[in-house]
């Protein structure tokens, strides 16, 4: 499975296209610049990039020790991202991956606790993350925050941040084939046992944990999370308000890049069991029985061969609305201010209105 590290002048070429995904995770585009300039192959790249965390990591490190928190805790996430980044694509040392991984949910535990902690480890079936709630607000909404194929709870960081600063909580996961999961299972299309899972993790708090407003449930999925976000939403009816961001309508394996087919081989564990998942991709026969207000957006540079994006699950829900942007690429790294904040108040606004949602309308 190294079909793809084989594409000639692949590394340039990786190293621009990732160049948005891995900022917008939180890098400094200058310091991206100058790790990825000294890089002579990509499979170099999991090593150079993990070695960065770390070097943040020993930063937060001297700072929490001279009694800098803020500095510290700013380090440590900054040292999550770099280290999940270097997982991002299907590099055949999978162990490197996952003490990357490893390494990036261990450095995000330490910012949250010296700067959120009030943050609370969730675990359950098929899911590991966190629940984050706003300063000085009783009885949140929840946000649940999705990944996608390659990506992990240490991503999507300003995202959580937009959800907190409009008062609402928000529960990041790993699920199957995710992040710190990514080395003990493979991902499911069902997605909507995992959101389950974690609604009925969040309901079952002890007393020790924020009360939150289990009426008032929304899902956000980014990438393949956009997917397993209207999954979600199609069969859990605690789901009130959905977004996707560059999320597939329907995958077409025979048509799907190397970058795309050996990432999906190598988190199901074969290719047979990455075709079998990906002929699970198809929204079609559930995007109209979506029954709560939806958000699509995508982004009209984002044209990957074999993926149909989101236009059609839009037009086709009941309560679809679409948003795109030109000149986004996946994941709109390149145009954030052109939709996340206009994402985050959409979520608010639906999740803050008081008539409980039936079935009927918001």
């Amino acid at each position: 499975m190294t079909a793809f590290f084989d594409i000639p002048d692949l590394l340039p070429a990786f190293i621009a296209g990732s160049f948005s995904r891995v900022v917008g995770a939180g890098a400094d585009p200058f310091e991206y610049d100058r790790v990825t300039a000294a890089l002579t192959s990509l499979y170099d790249w999991t090593a150079a990039l993990e070695h960065t965390g770390r070097v943040h990591l020993a930063a937060g490190e001297l700072a929490e020790a001279a009694g800098h928190t803020v500095s510290a805790a700013a380090s440590y996430r900054t040292a999550a991202a770099w280290m999940h980044c270097a997982t991002v694509l299907p590099h055949p040392d999978r162990a490197a991956l996952a003490r990357a991984e490893s390494g990036a949910d261990r450095a995000m535990r330490r910012s949250l606790a010296l700067l959120e902690p009030n943050a609370v480890r969730i675990e359950g079936p098929g899911f590991v993350g966190w629940l984050r709630s706003p300063a000085g607000v009783a009885r949140p909404p929840i946000v649940v925050i999705v990944p996608g194929l390659d990506s992990s709870k240490e991503e999507f960081h300003d995202v959580a941040d937009a959800l907190l600063g409009r008062g609402l909580a928000v529960a990041v996961v790993d699920g199957p084939g995710q992040g710190l999961l990514a080395a003990s299972s493979a991902p499911d299309p069902d997605y909507d046992r995992v959101v389950g899972a974690v609604l009925d993790r969040l309901a079952t708090r002890p007393e020790s944990e924020p009360e939150l407003d289990h009426d008032r449930v929304g899902v956000i999925g980014l990438s393949m999370g956009g997917f397993y976000a209207a999954v979600a939403a199609a069969r859990d009816p605690r789901v009130r308000a959905t977004a996707t961001v560059s999320g597939p309508t329907v995958l077409d394996w025979e048509q799907l890049p190397l970058f795309v087919t050996e990432t999906l081989t190598q988190r199901c564990g074969s290719a047979d069991a990455a075709t079998e998942f990906a002929l699970c991709l198809d929204l079609t026969p559930i995007m109209r029985t979506i029954p709560g207000p939806l958000l699509v957006i995508d982004g009209g540079r984002d044209l990957i061969p074999g993926v149909t994006n989101g236009a059609p699950l839009a037009e086709a829900a009941p309560q679809g609305e679409y948003l795109l942007v030109p000149h986004g690429d996946h994941l709109l790294g390149n145009a954030r201010a052109e939709w996340l904040p206009a994402t985050a108040d959409w979520l608010a606004a639906r999740l803050q209105e008081t008539t409980r949602f039936t079935g009927g309308g918001p």
